[in-house]
């Protein structure tokens, strides 16, 4: 009989290894957009009240069906490209999601209210004298710079909700999510009604929903009609004044996440077996994103798990949960700031105890699920270690199913393979006698560790080198190039790397981002780690 990684049966499956039940499409981007909300520093839900504020504006303004559905989408994933550009928002301004929460209140359409809010996120935690020197050469780039962002945004973003096929309609809205009525916004300054009508819509009424749980609905009701014919559809912002009072009246009186469930639009889909696996990568995706480092990790955790698990001869029912668990384990990642996550020197006390934070993130977020209950209990102990000195409860290993506690070697094994900011990748010897030194110190399972190595080949060569001819007719250098391009790295730091000068590396990378047709670092990243070309 083949061993339980969970040393049970699941309650409801009549004996029958533990599985995944299906999952409904509407139950997993609203889970999106709670990670959204991690994202932006903001409480969870608050995209679910937004979209609900949008729905009563629907209501209100008798849009038809099909309209109602693409606000319904748009509204729940507005920033799900916010991981794709998160490492360069850092870049700038240290914080990714102090800036990222500043920018929700913040009037988008006025270029004096978005620079008070730069130079203060760029300015702080620096000298009064270095200041001048900081605003001039925000000032300097801005203009490049933000139409490079907001490209990046709207270019991964795009490829996410495709991979979700919610319809062109939901796409063709989604990318003009940071345009502006009077035609301020990025990347290409549409203006009007250029804009689709829903994203109109979306605009308007998230940002309400910001403005007025931040401050008031008197203050929502003010912004609304202070930016109309500028930042918002005056017809629409002339709606909101008149009604949005009642409007957040009604929101502030539902549950969030039973009420967006409940206007799902019909038909709804379910996702189950493959479809639910594709569907899980995506998120996988969108977490990994947010950080050139982590590029592919919730993948490869996901195939060395499932690897491990038949090594230990778990079910296969079993094997194909805890793959799903791997691919999900990291949602709470989206509430650390990429100064931590990308930082090149050791944290901080306050910086770790952010860090430590993440897996109870995604027990709550996963936890809103029944469906993965299953797939929670793994995902949250990623982190608990054996002997009681993990995080986030600090779980021994008598109280964590062998599900977790796989995970748990499977994510330090993946971790210690891959470069990082403060140190490159340990070969696979240094990681086995890492992963063999906390079996020793108490902190790992034996049995899990020694599956775990088996799975990952130590009896032979650990990966082969990239083919000679990859996807989308990529050569080898192309490959060691996107490779390159995905962690982050500058032009000159990719020539310096692979011995060659700038002008080469630059006709590599123009040449690549062509081939594969995207023209961001964020969507290289996220070609690359569909096509299995990031170790």
């Amino acid at each position: 009989m083949p061993v339980s990684l969970w040393g049970r049966v699941h309650p409801t499956s009549g004996g029958h290894p533990i599985s995944t039940d299906p999952l409904r499409l509407g139950e997993l981007v609203a889970t999106l957009a709670l990670a959204q909300d991690n994202a932006f520093g903001q409480p969870l839900d608050s995209q679910l009240r937004s979209c609900l504020l949008a729905m009563a504006f629907c209501d209100e303004a008798g849009l038809d069906e099909e309209l109602r559905r693409t606000v319904y989408w748009v509204s729940l994933l507005r920033y799900v490209g916010c991981t794709g550009h998160a490492h360069e928002v850092a870049s700038v301004f240290g914080d990714d999601i102090a800036i990222l929460g500043q920018t929700l209140v913040m009037d988008a359409a006025d270029p004096a209210d978005v620079g008070r809010v730069m130079v203060a996120a760029a300015t702080a935690g620096h000298p009064a004298d270095e200041h001048p020197e900081i605003i001039r050469a925000l000032q300097a780039g801005a203009h490049d710079w933000a139409v490079h962002n907001f490209a990046t945004g709207c270019e991964v973003g795009d490829m996410l909700i495709q991979r979700l096929d919610l319809g062109p309609d939901v796409r063709a809205a989604f990318g003009f999510t940071y345009e502006r009525w009077n035609g301020n916004g990025y990347p290409t300054h549409a203006k009007g009604d250029q804009i689709p009508l829903a994203t109109r819509v979306v605009h308007l009424t998230h940002d309400m929903e910001a403005i007025s749980r931040r401050s008031s609905p008197a203050e929502a009701i003010a912004a609304a009609h202070d930016r109309r014919d500028r930042t918002y559809d005056p017809e629409l912002a002339d709606l909101f004044v008149a009604h949005g009072s009642s409007w957040l009246e009604h929101v502030d009186a539902l549950d969030p996440w039973e009420a967006v469930l409940a206007l799902e639009p019909e038909p709804r889909r379910t996702l189950a077996g493959a479809g639910l696996d594709a569907a899980l990568t995506v998120a996988a995706d969108f977490i990994d994103l947010k950080s050139p480092y982590r590029a592919g990790h919730s993948r490869r955790c996901a195939q060395l798990a499932g690897d491990a698990a038949r090594v230990l001869g778990a079910a296969e029912q079993e094997i194909g949960t805890l793959r799903r668990a791997a691919l999900v384990h990291e949602f709470g990642t989206t509430a650390i700031p990429n100064s931590i996550l990308d930082k090149a020197g050791p944290l901080t006390r306050a910086e770790l105890d952010r860090v430590r934070v993440h897996p109870m993130l995604t027990e709550q977020m996963l936890g809103r699920l029944p469906a993965f209950a299953a797939i929670n209990a793994a995902a949250a102990a990623h982190h608990e270690m054996a002997d009681g000195s993990g995080y986030h409860k600090g779980l021994r290993a008598d109280a964590t199913a062998r599900a977790g506690r796989l995970l748990a070697a499977v994510d330090v094994y993946v971790g210690l393979r891959t470069d990082r900011s403060d140190r490159p990748a340990f070969t696979a010897d240094a990681a086995a006698a890492r992963l063999r030194e906390l079996v020793s110190a108490g902190a790992l399972e034996p049995a899990v560790v020694d599956a775990v190595l088996a799975a990952a080949g130590h009896q032979r060569a650990m990966v082969s080198g990239p083919r000679s001819r990859g996807p989308a007719g990529l050569s080898r250098r192309e490959v060691e190039v996107l490779r390159l391009a995905a962690m982050g790295l500058t032009t000159r730091e990719i020539a310096d790397h692979l011995f060659i000068t700038a002008k080469t590396a630059d006709h590599h990378v123009q040449h690549v981002y062509t081939k594969i047709g995207v023209s961001t670092r964020a969507g290289a990243a996220l070609w690359a780690m569909e096509h299995d070309l990031v170790h």
